[in-house]
């Protein structure tokens, strides 16, 4: 059943959010709006409670606004619902303005008497730090990007200065700051909102029925099948042009590909990089590329015995033949991985000596460590493409070839989507092969998320690795405003991530998306998809 029949169906489906007065207009679609193939199932329209997958990835940019946002070029904070701002000379206080006349998503569900003010600033980072707030518990009460960068202890208040200026105080001067509060999770919720939810005690739906101050709004939800976003017509940098889009994210029938060319789907996000020369080859679609923030890496399990040894974790990784993966999973369009930081990043070690594949010294490290061709470890594995690694089952295949040639018996657990948090089993592995999208262009936006000791208290870390020493140096680079200064101590923090060997970088992907040739304005970004309030069709 296609997208188009599906959406017709949705008025009737058990878990429809609202109902459809006019169902007969929605065979019409491709007139009024597009649909997007490609991701996953999301558990929560909340990305504060989520460290990725199409909630963060897509849908946050759709339905909700940051006060500020990243310059896909420079990398640095733009305004957004923040038209200015103004740091004290200390570093310690960021105080925001904000715009006015910003208009909240009217649903049926909900409808807003009031334009944002600063007390929705306050609110959405209010819930975040403060264990005692209303909502802080709320479905899990887990904020797992904002744990791993220690924002809690970070941030010490956030208040109302007047009806459009809100201060945030923090503890200790972070470089970073800004740039945080320009990533996709750092989204701005509607305190009224969360004020009738409170009084209703109906405070979950704050994070299934969200209400924000984008450019679409939530209107159906099918688990397993479709999500419909609206036109926002109040939206404050004008109404986009499409009236709706729906995302096909259902499993069942033909594949992607398949979707697409069918015309299923106007836009396929992250094809499969075998796919890339059948699309390439047809005039009817339009295949954009854009180099990636990202890295796909395998985690080692440093709470594991076996991995405690850091000559095993050096043997590992240098039993990987990177190039072998670039030529059969990458076709040629990824980038190997030295270091965890891709190299276009200010920060990137190029004097690096990270390890590189050698089977022989492989097997002598092995030997020393006295896993002589009897070591059996097993290594979690999500088999969604994503950017950073299109074909997860296919190089999990292949590091399973390359360490049965140094006598490493490996075994492949598998499952569709990543979610490390919930995963009990990528908990319990000896490996995790998984990657990260950067969510702003600053270095420790790799580097904090991923391998920091409070990541490792976030769920995040999966290495289950923590330094001090490496800690320390984020720490130190976080705080002085001198670059060259910030680049030795991400140098020498590489370093010890070259000696420790806690995670084995594979490769940086290009992140590819296509789309129907009718459609224009849709824009790619090194940190995620961006918003499609500039989205068309020209036929």
């Amino acid at each position: 059943m296609s997208a188009y029949t599906r959406l017709l169906l949705a008025c009737f489906g058990l878990f429809s959010l609202i109902g459809c007065s006019e169902p007969h207009q929605d065979s019409n679609i491709r007139s009024r709006g597009f649909v997007y193939c490609g991701q996953d199932t999301p558990t929560t329209f909340n990305p504060q409670l989520i460290d990725g997958g199409l909630t963060a990835d897509t849908l946050a940019a759709q339905i909700f606004d940051r006060l500020l946002l990243l310059d896909p070029i420079s990398h640095q904070p733009l305004p957004s619902l923040a038209r200015s701002w103004s740091v004290s000379d200390d570093g310690l206080e960021y105080t925001f303005n904000l715009r006015k006349g910003i208009e909240f998503q009217s649903t049926e569900w909900f409808k807003p008497t009031r334009q944002l003010n600063a007390q929705d600033v306050v609110f959405s980072f209010r819930r975040i730090i403060d264990p005692g707030h209303p909502f802080h518990k709320v479905s899990g009460g887990r904020y797992p990007w904002f744990e791993s960068q220690g924002f809690s202890s970070l941030v010490d208040n956030i208040e109302v200065v007047d009806s459009h200026t809100v201060k945030f105080t923090l503890a200790r001067p972070d470089n970073a700051f800004l740039s945080n509060l320009a990533t996709t999770y750092a989204v701005i919720h509607s305190q009224e909102y969360a004020q009738s939810l409170l009084k209703a005690g109906k405070l979950h739906q704050l994070d299934m029925k969200p209400i924000g101050t984008g450019p679409f709004y939530l209107s159906q939800y099918l688990p397993n099948d479709l999500i419909r976003l609206v036109r926002h017509w109040g939206y404050w940098q004008g109404a986009a042009p499409m009236e709706q889009v729906v995302f096909d994210i259902s499993s069942r029938g033909t594949g992607t590909l398949a979707k697409l060319l069918s015309k299923e789907c106007d836009v396929l996000s992250s094809p499969v990089a075998s796919q890339l020369p059948v699309i390439s080859n047809s005039e009817e679609f339009e295949l954009i590329a854009q180099t990636g923030m990202n890295v796909a890496f395998v985690a080692l399990n440093n709470s594991k015995s076996e991995l405690k040894d850091p000559r095993v974790r050096k043997a590992i990784n240098l039993a990987i033949n990177r190039e072998n993966l670039l030529n059969s999973v990458y076709y040629g369009t990824g980038t190997k991985a030295k270091s965890i930081l891709p190299p276009m990043s200010w920060a990137y070690n190029h004097s690096s000596k990270a390890l590189d594949y050698d089977p022989v010294k492989s097997l002598a490290l092995l030997k020393q460590a006295g896993f002589d061709k009897n070591l059996s470890l097993t290594m979690w594995v999500p088999l969604e493409p994503r950017p950073y690694n299109p074909s997860p089952r296919k190089t999990a295949e292949l590091i399973q070839a390359d360490l049965n040639a140094v006598g490493v018996q490996l075994k492949i657990l598998s499952q569709d989507t990543l979610s490390r948090l919930s995963s009990t089993v990528a908990t319990n592995s000896d490996m995790v092969l998984t990657g990260w999208i950067a969510d702003n262009g600053d270095p420790d936006n790799f580097l904090r998320p991923l391998l920091s000791c409070s990541a490792k208290s976030a769920g995040l870390n999966v290495a289950n690795w923590c330094n001090l020493g490496f800690d320390n140096l984020l720490e130190l680079a976080s705080r002085t405003n001198k670059l060259e200064q910030r680049v030795d101590y991400y140098h020498l923090a590489q370093d010890i991530l070259d000696t420790e060997v806690p995670i084995i970088p594979l490769a940086h992907g290009v992140h590819f998306q296509v789309h129907h040739q009718s459609l224009g304005g849709l824009q790619m970004s090194p940190f995620g998809t961006r918003s499609f309030s500039s989205v068309y069709r020209s036929e």
